[in-house]
């Protein structure tokens, strides 16, 4: 007979956003131990409601497997004397391991010879091992924990069961004062207390009390649901995926409905409507097959059907009162001028050593000037850009953005129209805030580009400036994101603007400003690091190796959109067998270049044709390469670099370059050092672990 053990922990109801990862936990952790205790099974399920985490493990072993290990002693010197007697070490040793001196094999390891021994490990009953799971249950990591009554634990939410079957035993352990059982709960209010005597009864017994366990099953009642009324309306649904994931993350036993508003609604803009619909009230919101908006929005509910039209019209009436609020919200913020909430903007809190939030609009205004200045556009973009950011948060403090926040910059845009701005100023007030997540959508529009960039490195600066860099997980003004955006758009714009060039402005801005206790020296410092650490992160995500990082963002950080083609170009030669020799030879070149600092070379002081070889290739390789770095053709570029390489490979056969010779010595290492000096103006190829071709 096959044995299957269920744990189920119950929860007061879980955040949606920590279900999905929890239930990942959970399995991975589970099979994890059960192969490190040795267990064998077949299968493991996991699940997961709001009130619920659960694994099934199918077809578990009664028995620990027995293994037979091989045990390493000391060395034959130590476990032996000078007689060939055992010593106290050896016997000491073998008594550890449950064995004697009889059991005594040598093996020889590098040279030395060491004692060992065979052990055999007795498998365990599984039984009376699987109370440990208690250390699973404890080891899992949520977002945000609590403690609850007088429990000194701390977990997402209260445990208010605990059920630990092994077939029809109950699994004996205790935790945050739960005792385990054979106990489960249904529906809160559908459904009862459920008494499974069989694991395999965990999913059935379930659904027959209105909670459907499996996620991705209710996720398919989901979306099943929808295409019904899809069908029926003859209207369309967007599912949007983050939403659909969440949905079934509120709900045990999801039934879909279908609600309506006031046509009249319509006339709002659809920002506001999506956003009252999903993100208030977890709606979906229904179009035409035009793309149009309908007044009408997809609801899942937490039951079954019974006196369904009693939850719409309930839902209806909370939407109805959201909606009215935004047409109040949306007419009365029409009535005042941008001028207006600019003022108000200078009694708003930004950061409390930084500021007013229109405090940081001037510097942002500032910042936006002087890279329109340093991209060197023309006259139109660069004013574009200085309105867009003089108005770039006027915004927060109407009353739409006040209820709605998820629509600042959406609705700066379009009340910008609104009230006559330039249309691509407008644009860029809602681009501003892009990308709003590491890979999001970035801004289209080289002025939204600008001022997202002045904006993000005005808060950067100003935050790690004023001590508040990222520790750990914690980042609570989202710098690394905002890094991340930084560096995207530089790359995709393409920007010949050095990174470090743009914080070196920032930091000068904020030095004019006489921010108390903002020490220039340590920022930048501080700076450099957290940048290094955000390009890493980029060029890890394109697959590019940890050395070949350091070699582009060891000594400065340049233009992104460089770093991004060097990465990917040493990458490839990294990996390239007939580079070997080319390596083999630039990087020597480096090595011996450290051994001076002088640069000067006397063409009158060459000795070998050799020499006056590589000079005439070093002169003609040094003139090409850098007009292919101006064409920002850096694949050229390197190719020069490459034919040095035979040059090279003759100088050092036919020069002795520590000569005794002290000004033949000097002359050619000042060479070398011009070479180097080239070679690492494309990157540190020396921080480069370069694999070894046969």
């Amino acid at each position: 007979m096959t044995k299957n053990v269920l744990f189920e922990i119950g929860l007061e109801e879980l955040p949606a956003r920590f279900i999905d990862q929890a239930e990942q936990q959970l399995k991975e952790k589970t099979i994890k131990w059960l192969n490190e205790s040795r267990i064998s099974f077949t299968k493991v399920e996991s699940f997961s409601t709001p009130r619920r985490l659960a694994v099934l493990i199918h077809n578990i072993a009664e028995k620990q497997a027995t293994v037979e290990e091989e045990a390493k002693g000391p060395a034959i010197k130590i476990a032996q004397d000078n007689e060939g007697n055992w010593t106290k070490a050896a016997e000491g040793f073998t008594r550890g391991q449950g064995k004697t001196v009889d059991d005594i094999y040598t093996k020889e390891v590098k040279g030395t010879t060491y004692i060992y021994v065979n052990k055999v490990i007795e498998g365990k009953p599984t039984e009376s091992i699987l109370p440990e799971f208690k250390q699973i249950i404890e080891s899992i990591q949520f977002g945000k924990n609590m403690r609850w009554g007088t429990k000194t634990m701390r977990y997402a939410r209260p445990i208010r069961w605990l059920i630990a079957l092994y077939n029809e035993e109950v699994i004996p352990f205790e935790l945050a004062g739960v005792q385990t059982s054979n106990s489960t709960y249904g529906h809160r209010f559908l459904g009862r207390e459920v008494v499974l005597t069989n694991p395999l009864q965990y999913k059935e017994q379930l659904e027959k009390n209105y909670v459907i366990v499996d996620s991705k099953l209710r996720e398919s009642m989901i979306e099943e649901g929808i295409k019904k009324l899809e069908k029926e309306r003859n209207f369309i649904v967007p599912i949007d995926r983050d939403l659909l994931d969440e949905v079934r993350n509120l709900v045990e036993y999801p039934t879909v409905f279908v609600g309506t508003f006031e046509e009249s609604f319509l006339e709002l803009p659809d920002e506001v409507l999506i956003t009252s619909m999903k993100e208030h009230q977890r709606y979906f919101p229904v179009k035409s097959e035009s793309g149009m908006l309908l007044p009408y929005f997809v609801a899942v509910r937490n039951g079954d059907a019974n006196a369904l039209e009693t939850v719409v019209r309930g839902n209806e009436k909370v939407l109805r009162a959201r909606l009215s609020d935004g047409e109040f919200f949306y007419e009365e913020d029409q009535k005042n001028s941008i001028a207006f909430y600019l003022e108000k903007l200078n009694n708003v809190v930004f950061q409390v050593k930084l500021g007013t939030i229109g405090e940081k609009v001037n510097r942002v205004v500032t910042l936006s000037e002087q890279l329109a200045e340093a991209l060197k556009v023309d006259t139109e973009i660069k004013e574009q850009a200085i309105r867009a950011a003089q108005i770039s948060k006027f915004d927060l403090v109407t009353n739409m953005v006040n209820e709605f926040t998820e629509l600042q910059g959406i609705m700066g845009e379009r009340y910008a129209r609104i009230f006559g701005e330039d249309e691509t100023v407008a644009v860029a007030i809602r681009e501003h805030y892009l990308p709003t997540s590491a890979s999001g959508d970035l801004p289209k529009t080289l002025v939204g580009a600008i001022v997202s960039v002045a904006d993000k490195l005005d808060t950067i600066v100003g935050c790690i400036g004023v001590g508040l860099k990222p520790t750990g997980s914690q980042d609570p003004y989202g710098l690394r994101r905002q890094a991340t955006g930084i560096l995207r758009i530089a790359n995709e714009k393409e920007w010949e603007i050095p990174v470090a060039q743009l914080f070196n402005m920032t930091i000068e801005l904020y030095q004019s400003q006489a921010l108390e206790h903002f020490d220039s020296d340590i920022v930048k410092q501080e700076l450099h690091t957290f940048i290094q650490q955000r390009v890493a992160f980029l060029l890890r995500e394109q697959g590019i190796e940890q050395d070949i990082i350091q070699a582009i963002t060891s000594r400065s950080i340049g233009k992104m959109s460089d770093m991004m083609k060097k990465a990917s170009i040493l990458s490839t030669k990294r990996n390239d067998a007939s580079f070997k020799p080319i390596q083999e030879a630039l990087v020597r070149v480096l090595n011996l270049a450290e051994k001076t600092e002088k640069n000067e070379i006397n063409p009158d002081y060459f000795e070998t044709e050799t020499e006056k070889e590589l000079f005439s290739s070093y002169l003609t390789v040094s003139s090409v390469y850098q007009e292919f770095v101006n064409q920002n053709n850096l694949e050229e570029a390197f190719a020069e670099l490459e034919k040095l390489a035979n040059p090279i490979h003759s100088f050092f056969e036919n020069n002795m370059v520590m000569t005794d010779n002290e000004n033949l010595r000097t002359n050619r290492l000042a060479l070398l050092k011009q070479i180097a000096i080239l070679i690492n103006s494309f990157a540190n190829l020396n921080a480069i672990e370069w694999k070894q071709h046969n």
